[in-house]
């Protein structure tokens, strides 16, 4: 049987609602939506920019998968949900920064609400780990 590992961070919506930030199973790297949560103060971080949100985002992200053994390049597919149409070059942007020699497989969907007002995108990952 393959085992299960999980990554944990102290993200208040991980305890309130009983998930992990990462879970691998296999070579399966899944990431949860993410978003710009300061993990010492439970705020979120740049409240005014979708950019600054997103770069926090996929720094995250990148956190997590290295966490349960992948890197960067391991990152296969990527689902950004933005809460307005004016945002959506930005985190585009920002995922090409981040991401863009990768090349992963990309979904973005507008129009969307969050748990908090302050957050503009929550991105979420996959990876597979070769």
């Amino acid at each position: 049987m393959t085992k299960t590992q999980r990554y944990r961070t102290s993200n208040p919506y991980e305890g309130k609602f009983g998930y992990s930030r990462a879970v691998r199973k296999g070579p399966f790297i899944f990431v949860s939506g993410t978003t710009s949560i300061d993990i010492a103060t439970g705020k979120v971080l740049h409240p005014t920019s979708a950019y600054d949100q997103a770069l926090k985002i996929f720094s995250e992200i990148i956190i997590a998968i290295e966490a349960l053994g992948g890197k960067k390049d391991d990152v296969v597919r990527v689902r950004m949900f933005v809460m307005d149409d004016e945002d959506t070059t930005s985190v585009g942007q920002a995922m090409s920064e981040i991401l863009g020699e990768v090349a992963p497989a990309a979904t973005m969907i507008v129009g969307v609400r969050f748990v908090s007002a302050d957050m503009k995108v929550e991105i979420e990952a996959d990876a597979v780990i070769l």
